[in-house]
C-alpha cells in the first residue's frame, strides 16, 4: 500500500518535505524488505534525521542528524528512542522547544528531563489531535 494512503496523522499535520520523506523512504522500503512495521520504522528513521516531533507535527531540525542515541546505534542497538525528541540537541533548543509547548518547571530541568517532558507533551497534542479528528468524522 502507498505510504501517503496510509500516512501517519503526526505527518499529515507536517510539513510537505517530511510527508515526502517518508512516502518515498517507506515505498522504497516495501520493495526491499516488504510491507510492515520494518518498512515504517526505517520511513520514520528517515523522518526523524531531518525532523523532530513538536507537538502533534514534525518540524524541521537546524542540523541533520540522528536524532537520540537509538537512532545513532542502528536497529541492533539496545539504546532506548527519544519518540522523535531531537534528544541530541543543545539544552538550549530543548528549552526553545518546551517553550513552544508551554512546559512549565522547563527552567528548572536537566536536559534528559526536557527530553522526557517533551515526549510526554508530543503524546498529549497527539491524544487531542486525534480525539478533535475523531470528532470532526462523527
Amino acid at each position: 500500500m502507498p505510504a501517503r494512503e496510509d500516512m501517519p496523522s503526526t505527518l499529515k499535520r507536517s510539513p510537505k518535505k517530511a510527508q515526502d520523506t517518508y512516502a518515498e523512504t517507506h515505498d522504497s522500503a516495501v520493495e526491499q524488505y516488504g510491507e510492515g512495521e520494518r518498512a515504517h520504522r526505517t520511513a520514520f528513521s528517515a523522518v526523524k534525521h531531518s525532523f523532530e516531533k513538536v507537538g502533534d507535527h514534525w518540524e524541521p531540525k537546524k542540523k541533520k542528524g540522528p536524532s537520540d542515541s537509538k537512532a545513532a546505534g542502528g536497529r541492533d542497538t539496545k539504546a532506548k528512542t527519544a519518540g522523535g525528541v531531537d534528544a541530541n540537541a543543545s539544552k538550549k533548543h530543548l528549552l526553545e522547544v518546551a517553550k513552544k509547548l508551554d512546559i512549565s518547571g522547563r527552567t528548572t530541568m536537566k536536559k534528559p528531563e526536557l527530553v522526557e517532558a517533551i515526549q510526554k507533551a508530543n503524546a498529549r497534542s497527539d491524544r487531542k489531535a486525534l480525539a478533535k479528528s475523531k470528532k470532526k468524522k462523527k
